[in-house]
């Protein structure tokens, strides 16, 4: 079986037109779930885009100066960057200039003519996203989004899915990855608000200071934040102030599944047991693109 290819199934059965990876942190190998499900995309044929909130794709990280996986494409996959990364005529081709920039320059969706490797780099704003892949899908339908948990704002109400990266780079044991992963996927999950009850609408973000207030004060209304990305606070702050709140949003995200990097620098988790606690703790499937396993949800 190849899992990414599960993955993207699983994303076309709910009738999802876009598929986006945040990690619980950097390094928790979103890039290389990216890189898979383009690989699945282009062995099937099936035109795509790709798309970031940032710079990806290239050979080494700018900050870290460590390895970073490619983004390898098929001729005919299209995808959104910076104008002054689009590889030479004629292994790429602009076939639009957008309105947007990115701290490279104007941002230009471009369609790949030969194999090979590219970089993209996107907006540095959720509505900005939207636009762009907007633009992405007008020229070939289904979107991957390399992205960013503070800026995916961009999918909330729409069509997107996505997929929730944790690995070993960003916790001591496997049991804190779990419980990391746990925690955002709680809070993306935050379910929709219900009109017919009480509810306090929060303008803007709300705090953990502003949401242990409401504990204290005993409150126990609808709690409605815009989307989940307008909580600024995660892990077991998250979890604690959840379970005393009922939190609502007025705009849904998608999350559908895990993806796990069980191998860091410093440290290793067994596969199938890292698999099998990510999923017991977040009720999804979880996807190992490196051993090439798929673990249902529990």
């Amino acid at each position: 079986m190849n899992v990414a290819a599960a993955l993207l199934a699983q994303a076309r059965e709910i009738g999802m037109a876009s598929l986006a990876v945040v990690g619980t942190s950097k390094n928790a190998g979103k890039s290389v779930v990216i890189a898979a499900l383009a690989d699945a995309l282009g062995r099937e044929s099936t035109p795509f885009g790709l798309a970031s909130l940032g710079r990806d794709g290239e050979s080494v990280d700018a900050l870290e100066g460590t390895p970073k996986p490619r983004f390898w494409l098929r001729p005919g996959a299209t995808f959104a960057t910076a104008a002054v990364l689009v590889p030479r005529s004629p292994a790429a081709e602009i076939v639009a200039v957008t309105s947007e920039r990115c701290a490279l320059g104007t941002i230009v969706i471009a369609r790949s003519r030969a194999p090979g490797c590219v970089e993209i780099a996107g907006p540095p704003s959720a509505a900005a996203l939207r636009r762009v892949v907007t633009a992405l899908r007008a020229q070939c339908g289904f979107v991957l989004i390399d992205g960013a948990v503070d800026r995916i704002a961009a999918l909330r109400g729409g069509e997107d899915a996505i997929v929730v990266a944790v690995g070993a780079a960003t916790a001591s044991t496997a049991a804190r990855a779990a419980d990391e992963c746990a925690a955002l996927v709680a809070k993306l999950r935050v379910p929709p608000h219900d009109a017919t009850h009480e509810a306090v609408a929060i303008d803007g973000a709300l705090t953990a200071g502003e949401a242990a207030a409401l504990v204290r004060a005993g409150e126990r209304r609808q709690i409605i934040v815009t989307d989940p990305t307008q909580i600024a606070f995660g892990g077991r702050v998250f979890l604690e102030l959840a379970r005393q709140l009922d939190l609502r949003c007025r705009e849904s995200l998608h999350p559908i599944a895990c993806s796990v990097a069980p191998l860091w620098a410093e440290r290793a988790f067994e596969p199938r047991s890292f698999a099998r606690d990510v999923a017991q703790r977040t009720r999804l499937p979880v996807y190992d693109m490196y051993a090439n396993l798929k673990t249902d949800a529990a």
